[in-house]
């Protein structure tokens, strides 16, 4: 007696679903509202089971419905707000039936709220069931598109040979191999470099990047290696070949990369045609941010200078080839209050006019002259003449104490 009216029922509960519920109507998703209206008529039937006297109490149908939703990323409130509307149609049709069938001997108040009761205990298992699913499923979809985008930027940063079949399908997929695209490498960390050990807060810096950049119609794909936030960018570099070509990817980057906060710095690669390039893009973002500070938190590559870049190469791999002069000139220096290494660039800032360097320190011309000669006699050398200044300033600036 209770299968009954069925496709009345069901029929009611897919008009009040989607009155209430805008989201089904609102999806372009041609599968949406059949697999609607097939949930609803197996809950229906689930019901009716239940109440014929069925032990099966089994909600196979609910996790599959919600893993359907997850995957085609349906909102859950969607989904929770067409259990609460289930409930309104579904809570006196299971009234009037029982008052129906009820025989004469049975207390009206009694049969209602057992309908009520079971009414209300059938949504929120229902709701608990679907919710637990949706989250679970959403979670490993999640996990899956970590996992895809950590290997994607693994074989960008890594490189890959070109016979690898597998490499290539996954960019061809993911997009990067498609023509007239440019890629700009970003590099980041904290102004304290120990807080990139957390990897929490590194976290919370690659959020701030990705936030900032998804204002832009860039592709970014990000995380966090080797206690840096390393983002690959993309961009189309021209149309078609008969249009004008864009303006360089790593200068449309600036302006949204100073909105990440005070606490970062940023170093940024050129340009590169392809994803071959990658690697050494990477490369020239690591070495621009060792030259971003304070004053310039957004160091790209092309702002360092042929000098900076010598001179760190200097400093890190060189220590053994400087001369034998630099330490007793480095300790006078420091017993001076750096006074000697100042004569000197301002003796190369003027030019090498012992006047107006003289005018740049604010002193007599006499004192520059002492000066070099209290240089020479530590070093050996005569700081006035080109080649000697020159391998001074080289020498200093690339000594570690520098």
């Amino acid at each position: 007696m209770l299968r009954d009216g069925l496709d009345t029922v069901c029929q009611a509960l897919k008009q009040a679903v989607l009155e209430e519920v805008p989201a089904y109507s609102d999806s372009a998703n041609p599968e949406i509202l059949p697999g609607l209206e097939n949930h609803l008529r197996d809950n229906v039937s689930r019901i009716t089971a239940l109440l014929d006297g069925s032990r099966n109490a089994d909600f196979e149908f609910v996790r599959e419905y919600a893993e359907r939703l997850a995957q085609r990323r349906f909102p859950l409130e969607a989904l929770l707000h067409t259990y609460r509307c289930t409930h309104k149609v579904l809570s006196p049709w299971l009234r009037d039936i029982a008052l129906a069938h009820a025989d004469n001997t049975a207390h009206v108040r009694r049969v209602v709220a057992a309908v009520a009761d079971f009414a209300i205990e059938y949504t929120d298992t229902v709701s608990t069931t679907a919710t637990a699913t949706y989250v679970n499923h959403t979670r490993l979809l999640a996990e899956a598109e970590g996992d895809r985008r950590t290997e994607l930027l693994n074989i960008l940063l890594h490189g890959y040979d070109e016979s690898d079949s597998r490499a290539a399908q996954l960019l061809r997929r993911a997009g990067y191999l498609e023509q007239r695209q440019s890629y700009c490498v970003v590099a980041a960390r904290s102004v304290e470099p120990s807080e990139m050990e957390n990897a929490a807060r590194a976290q919370r810096m690659a959020d701030s990047i990705s936030e900032v950049l998804a204002a832009t119609p860039l592709r970014t794909l990000i995380g966090v290696r080797d206690n840096l936030v390393i983002a690959v960018v993309s961009g189309t570099r021209r149309q078609s070949g008969w249009t004008a070509p864009r303006s360089p990817l790593a200068d449309r980057l600036v302006p949204q990369l100073k909105k990440v906060g005070p606490a970062a710095l940023i170093g940024m690669s050129n340009d590169v045609p392809s994803t071959s390039h990658i690697p050494r893009a990477a490369i020239e973002a690591k070495l621009a941010l060792d030259f971003a500070s304070f004053a310039e938190r957004v160091m790209p590559y092309a702002s360092v200078s042929v000098r900076q870049l010598l001179i760190s190469y200097a400093r890190n791999r060189m220590q053994s080839a400087l001369p034998t002069w630099l330490d007793d000139f480095l300790r006078a220096d420091a017993k001076a209050r750096g006074k000697l290494s100042a004569t000197l660039r301002a003796y190369a800032d003027a030019d090498m006019n012992v006047l107006q360097a003289a005018k740049r320190l604010s002193v007599h011309p006499n004192t520059i002259y002492a000066r070099a000669q209290r240089i020479s006699d530590i070093t050996g050398r005569n700081p006035l003449s080109y080649h000697t200044l020159t391998e001074m300033l080289l020498a200093a600036d690339c000594s570690r104490e520098a």
